[in-house]
């Protein structure tokens, strides 16, 4: 089966959670980490003074952190030291780096934990959700990347094993579920703000493209014709049939823009429609 690997950038977006929350609330110290194998397993930390946060692995139930996880809510204490509501697993981590108070947000993603984010201080305070609000800010944006990550891999494993590399033709059903799909990874794509996924997403696309089993001339015109990734997204969709407003709607564009988008699709294929530029786009096998 082919599909995306993003452990790396998953990590990489993690690290950046943990430099906004330093960078937008009161925690001189921060760290998060995704949930792996039932456990997190601590991934970035920004401010720290000593590397006593490094090989922190906090499981479920345990500590402030494994508290946030199963609760599905943020936890703090303002003194982690003597706070009796948590057990003291990952003492030798947080007293080790000086910690007294802690904040732990939990990363939830359609109802379950991924992951939990920390802000600490080395004094102790009362910590109201008006100054930890920040924290949540970020946590909700790291979700909701998540998400859209996820739904991504779901689009691609399920296109991989559905569509078999082609000997010939598919049936009319099977392709035009092929064009589907592909049109709506195309506009779940274009939300991913990662450049490096987004490269991945787009080679797996051009090898979608090629999937229909549909033969394509090697020569004629068209063929060296190169369209930008947001030509091919908004053609995608007009290729469902979808108009200006819902091109616009799904790629999250101003209608205008979609226009202009379409517009010089259409010119660079010399067509003088969109459902031309459609069908010479299949041909040059840029569209499934």
């Amino acid at each position: 089966m082919f599909s995306v690997d993003t452990a790396e950038t998953d990590t990489q977006l993690v690290a950046g959670a943990v430099r906004e929350i330093a960078k937008r609330t009161r925690f001189p110290v921060a760290f998060g980490g995704l949930e792996v194998d039932g456990a997190v397993r601590i991934s970035s930390v920004v401010g720290n003074r000593t590397r006593s946060l490094d090989g922190l692995t906090v499981r479920r139930d345990r500590g402030l952190g494994g508290k946030a996880m199963t609760e599905l809510r943020p936890r703090m204490t303002p003194d982690y030291r003597t706070a009796r509501h948590i057990t003291h697993d990952y003492d030798v981590h947080v007293l080790g780096e000086g910690i007294t108070t802690l904040l732990a947000v939990p990363v939830v993603v359609d109802g379950v934990t991924r992951g939990v984010l920390y802000g600490g201080s080395w004094d102790s305070a009362n910590v109201g959700d008006v100054v930890a609000a920040p924290a949540f800010h970020v946590a909700d944006a790291l979700a909701a990347e998540l998400r859209i990550r996820d739904e991504v891999r779901r689009r691609v494993d399920s296109m991989a094993t559905a569509v078999p590399p082609a000997s010939g033709p598919l049936p009319a059903s099977q392709r035009e579920e092929l064009r589907e799909s592909y049109a709506e990874l195309r506009g779940i794509a274009a939300s991913v703000q990662d450049a490096a996924l987004r490269e991945r997403l787009e080679k797996l696309e051009r090898r979608l493209a090629a999937l229909s089993g549909e033969e394509h001339p090697t020569t004629g015109p068209f063929l060296d014709v190169r369209l930008s990734p947001r030509e091919i997204d908004v053609l995608a969709c007009a290729a469902l049939g979808a108009t200006n407003a819902q091109i616009a709607a799904t790629l999250e564009l101003r209608e205008g823009t979609v226009k202009a988008y379409l517009g010089s699709a259409m010119a660079k294929l010399e067509a003088s429609t969109r459902h031309a530029a459609v069908a010479r786009a299949r041909r040059a096998g840029l569209l499934p």
